[in-house]
């Protein structure tokens, strides 16, 4: 069952990633708005299935299988004279190695067709008769702009005339790895607990020992590694290349945290005193208290 799944997703963004290409074969404009138009006319298309399926799960990753390619495509095809071409394909790689691990996570442990993220029916069912706009403005376009946004710095690394390669550079590679990594950790010791865990027990050891969303903190350390890159590429680019990480930010700490937070207090009676131990986002020593 979750192979035909699999199947019905990938012919899903088959279809996605073919819209996004017509999209750009028509505009040929200016690089990053073409993209922007394509990036919008997949989500469309994404949407399409996820109301076909009535799951709206189907854009789930989309958050990770869209920003490889937007990243390869402005390095292949719309690249100036002036890049520094071993800048542009560390940023490539290191958005390909994000890209494909966050994918392969999301694959491996996705439940199958019948599985919707538990965040998604509430927003549908409160909108009442606008579900279907709700659907689409909330779960599928709002999270598409903001990814794009937090893209941009890429386009400066990769596709403008630039600045040599730098120490922030340096600080940049480092940061955006570090981010891999602990996600990558943060992942593999979260799915362990799920394993095993007991009923109501909460996940506290490893890197969730230091933060209760050592995942989002990883998440939101990517985009502001590629955040750095930006700025360490084209220096004045820094009022359209950091906005995107700081929107991460914002929507971490205004909104996914306080959701699962608020979920966990419903499941879990002892929830309420590890939020006062643990740190909610930025991993830092627990409190003794």
């Amino acid at each position: 069952m979750k192979l035909r799944g699999l199947a019905h997703l990938t012919f899903a963004y088959v279809i996605t990633i073919g819209v996004a290409w017509a999209t750009l074969e028509a505009l040929g404009q200016s690089p990053i708005w073409d993209m922007f138009w394509a990036d919008i006319a997949a989500t469309i298309a994404i949407f399409v299935f996820s109301r076909l399926y009535k799951n709206s799960s189907f854009y789930d990753a989309y958050w990770s299988v869209i920003p490889p390619l937007i990243a390869l495509y402005w390095a292949v095809e719309a690249t100036s004279a002036g890049v520094d071409a071993t800048r542009a394909w560390l940023v490539v790689a290191l958005v390909w190695l994000w890209g494909v691990r966050l994918t392969v996570n999301w694959a491996t442990f996705w439940p199958g067709l019948e599985h919707e993220d538990w965040r998604y029916g509430p927003i549908k069912e409160g909108a009442g008769q606008l579900d279907a706009l709700a659907d689409f403005s909330a779960i599928h376009l709002f999270p598409t702009v903001i990814v794009f946004v937090s893209c941009l710095p890429i386009y400066a690394a990769v596709a403008m005339d630039a600045q040599p390669l730098n120490w922030l550079d340096s600080a940049a590679a480092a940061v955006t790895a570090a981010a891999i990594l602990i996600e990558l950790v943060a992942d593999i010791q979260l799915h362990r607990f799920l394993n095993h865990r007991k009923e109501g027990e909460i996940m506290k050891t490893g890197l969730w020992a230091y933060s209760r969303h050592p995942n989002y903190f990883g998440e939101w350390l990517f985009w502001a590694g590629l955040a750095l890159f930006g700025v360490a590429a084209v220096p004045t680019s820094w009022w359209w290349t950091v906005p995107g990480s700081i929107a991460m930010l914002v929507m971490f700490l205004a909104a996914s945290i306080p959701m699962i937070d608020k979920r966990s207090l419903e499941r879990r009676p002892e929830y309420s005193e590890h939020m006062k131990r643990v740190s909610g986002f930025v991993p830092w020593f627990p409190s003794k208290g």
